[in-house]
């Protein structure tokens, strides 16, 4: 396996656990300005989730890593984005399957389901590999997600 090192993010937790995995997902993004993007293509996606907190769980975990990978590859993998996610919209472009708009929504639904947790962790980083040359970091600010 390769190892990554991927970009810190400055947090006041105590904890930081990051979990890499992949998933396989065709999208298209329905813009003029998207170029070549328009048609419907496939990647390999790597994804870098960075969870931090100050409480471990009764287990001793900030978060199970399983609980993660879960979360976001059985509902990715092996979709067309635009078509098979609700989380996205063609007819909305702040909700079009860009690399940064996955990135952001891979957070929400990571820190959707920590808010569940009763240690209460926080998804600090989503680093999102779209190709071998391109990636996008996202950073919730304080309280937004």
């Amino acid at each position: 396996m390769m190892q990554q090192m991927y970009p810190q993010v400055n947090h006041p937790y105590q904890f930081e656990l990051n979990k890499d995995f992949h998933f396989a997902a065709a999208h298209y993004v329905p813009a003029e300005a998207a170029g070549k993007c328009r048609q419907v293509h496939g990647h390999t996606y790597f994804v870098n989730i960075t969870v931090a907190g100050d409480e471990l769980d009764d287990t001793g975990f900030l978060v199970n890593f399983s609980l993660l990978k879960k979360l976001i590859h059985d509902r990715f993998d092996h979709t067309l984005l635009n078509e098979d996610s609700e989380q996205f919209d063609d007819t909305v472009p702040s909700r079009f399957p860009t690399t940064e708009v996955v990135a952001k929504t891979v957070a929400e639904l990571v820190q959707r389901q920590l808010d569940t947790q009763p240690n209460r962790p926080r998804c600090v980083q989503v680093f999102l590999r779209e190709t071998p040359t391109s990636y996008v970091v996202y950073r919730p600010k304080a309280g937004s997600l």
